[in-house]
């Protein structure tokens, strides 16, 4: 027979998994919609990264991929994210949301999640060459900047490598094709 002690612990823990299960359960939902996203990037022939930034339980900002088609280094997924929702949030500070991407930021796009003050940030794959959300480096959770962010990482994380996989796949025998 169980202690009080014991009872109360137990309930505790099944509570703890339950909410567990529901937080997985909004991840995958948000990781889901910022996969559609890497998607339109993969449709245009750009490298398939995607974003969304959710704000009470709605997403707010959506952004993928396009710095060839934009001729830009700064047209990355997570700034045209950040860069909408402040437009929609009429702030800079995005306190209160989450930041859900498919591939792990580059150090621009750690920067910018950190001057945003996005407080959570969710990841689908890990990118081992250039990833600073801890592959390489991890400027979200740099305890020296005056911001740190929560993380959670492989969010459905074989179908965003998958994804990726697949693409430098057909880029690379496009290129093969040419020569």
């Amino acid at each position: 027979m169980m202690s009080k002690e014991e009872r109360q612990e137990r309930r505790i823990a099944k509570q703890a998994e339950k909410l567990e299960k529901k937080n997985l359960k909004t991840y995958e939902k948000y990781m889901e919609q910022a996969l559609k996203e890497a998607k339109k990037a993969y449709d245009i022939n750009e490298v398939p990264i995607g974003c969304v930034i959710v704000q009470d339980d709605k997403i707010i900002a959506r952004g993928y991929n396009r710095r060839n088609i934009d001729k830009s280094v700064l047209a990355h997924a997570e700034i045209a994210a950040i860069q909408e929702a402040c437009k929609k949030t009429g702030d800079w500070r995005l306190e209160d949301c989450t930041l859900y991407v498919t591939l792990e930021p580059c150090q621009m796009c750690a920067g910018a999640i950190v001057q945003a003050r996005i407080p959570r940030v969710v990841v689908g794959a890990m990118n081992p060459k250039a990833g600073c959300a801890g592959s390489v480096l991890n400027i979200l959770q740099m305890h020296q900047f005056n911001h740190v962010c929560d993380l959670e990482t492989g969010i459905l994380g074989d179908e965003c490598t998958e994804m990726m996989t697949r693409f430098f796949e057909e880029l690379r025998e496009q290129k093969n094709q040419i020569m």
